[in-house]
């Protein structure tokens, strides 16, 4: 299984050495032919404007694409956002997603939080049922979900902050900065 992390920007250090530590063949992507051979994606979390302009600058954007038609794409914080079709505001989109986010919903750095998640697919797909606990920094909310997405976790108050659609995946949260790998395992096996 080779996954690329997307490494123009952001903690995609944080995924590779999560995705090694599980035995999948890491590379890291800054150009369109290192999605090459790729089974899979990762958008890791940074700034998602940062991200999206750089991804226009590298001419990666109709090539992450025409990657996401096909193959599985996971992003994190910054890459939901540009993962989604929607921001709220003017800035460079994948558009792959059908969900409306909500950027910085839960206020500034010093708002950041962790807290525990009960994500029933998760505890599915990787036959451990234990709550998952999620790093929230600076993060964003689903705030819509189209006909095809599938929403996998949302906070006490309802807010969503995990969601599936097809082979994309979406988190608010960190899973990359976390000792559970389980997140990078369900991600392999959509990438499969």
């Amino acid at each position: 299984m080779k996954i690329g992390v997307l490494a123009l920007q952001g903690d995609f250090a944080e995924h590779l050495a999560m995705l090694k530590k599980i035995g999948a063949d890491a590379v890291e992507v800054r150009l369109p032919e290192h999605l090459d051979g790729l089974n899979g994606l990762i958008i890791p979390g940074g700034e998602s404007t940062t991200i999206g302009k750089l991804s226009v600058h590298y001419h990666l954007i109709e090539p992450l694409r025409e990657f996401g038609k096909s193959r599985a794409i996971w992003g994190t914080c910054a890459g939901m956002i540009f993962l989604s079709n929607d921001a709220g505001r003017d800035q460079p989109l994948l558009g792959l997603m059908d969900v409306q986010v909500k950027r910085n919903a839960f206020g500034r750095q010093l708002d950041s939080f962790e807290t525990d998640l009960q994500i029933d697919e998760l505890s599915e797909a990787t036959k451990d049922d234990a709550p998952y606990h999620a790093v929230f920094i600076r993060a964003p909310i689903i705030e819509s979900v189209g006909a095809e997405v599938k929403v996998l976790a949302a906070l006490a108050d309802g807010r969503i902050v995990a969601a599936r659609q097809g082979r994309l995946l979406a988190t608010s949260f960190h899973p990359e900065l976390t000792d559970d790998s389980r997140f990078h395992k369900y991600f392999l096996s959509l990438a499969a």
